[in-house]
């Protein structure tokens, strides 16, 4: 397709701040509505692995997340340039990793950039794949955030996000990662 054939009419419009709060803006494009971080923040995701074979296992974070009312099974996670504005994805993957999972990686290294949901965020997030995990401290994150973590075997995770889905946990789509073809074959 050409890029005149993939246009939208309302691209080349201003772009509106209908509201800007601390970390979010809602902005407005045209007939475009869409929501933004504020101050140009992104995420840093983190695919933790630990162990070796069949004892690889992935390190996963459940908290309770106000816009779904209800908890969430996630990968760990966290916002790059809140308290530091340079800081490198790499940097806020190691502090949040630590703070929310109580592990400490011996090696961090990026993936690559991805879009979180792009008909409605502009938000987008580095993923990050951290190794060599040593636990260091009880995690659970920072002011009442309450993060439970669970170390699961790759083997298991299927079975695992289903018994979470079962308890009335919602999955963040950032979990079709370990999933994979699973959820297909079903």
């Amino acid at each position: 397709m050409s890029d005149s054939a993939t246009a939208d009419p309302d691209r080349d419009l201003p772009e509106e701040i209908r509201w800007q709060g601390k970390f979010v803006v809602a902005k407005q494009r045209g007939r475009w509505e869409y929501v933004a971080r504020a101050r140009n923040i992104r995420a840093a995701v983190i695919l933790a692995l630990d162990g070796e074979g069949g004892d690889r296992s992935v390190i996963l974070v459940e908290q309770y997340r106000m816009p779904l009312g209800q908890r969430c099974l996630e990968l760990p996670a966290g916002l790059i340039g809140d308290e530091t504005e340079d800081e490198e994805a790499e940097a806020t993957a190691a502090r949040e990793l630590e703070e929310e999972t109580g592990y400490r990686a011996g090696k961090i290294e990026a993936i690559g950039d991805f879009a979180s949901s792009p008909g409605m965020l502009s938000e987008t997030f580095t993923l990050v794949r951290a190794t060599q995990l040593a636990k260091v401290g009880d995690g659970g994150g920072v002011d009442h955030e309450e993060i439970v973590t669970h170390r699961v075997r790759l083997a298991d995770v299927t079975a695992f996000v289903e018994r979470k889905r079962r308890e009335g946990l919602m999955i963040d789509v950032k979990l079709l990662l370990l999933l994979g073809g699973g959820m297909l074959a079903v």
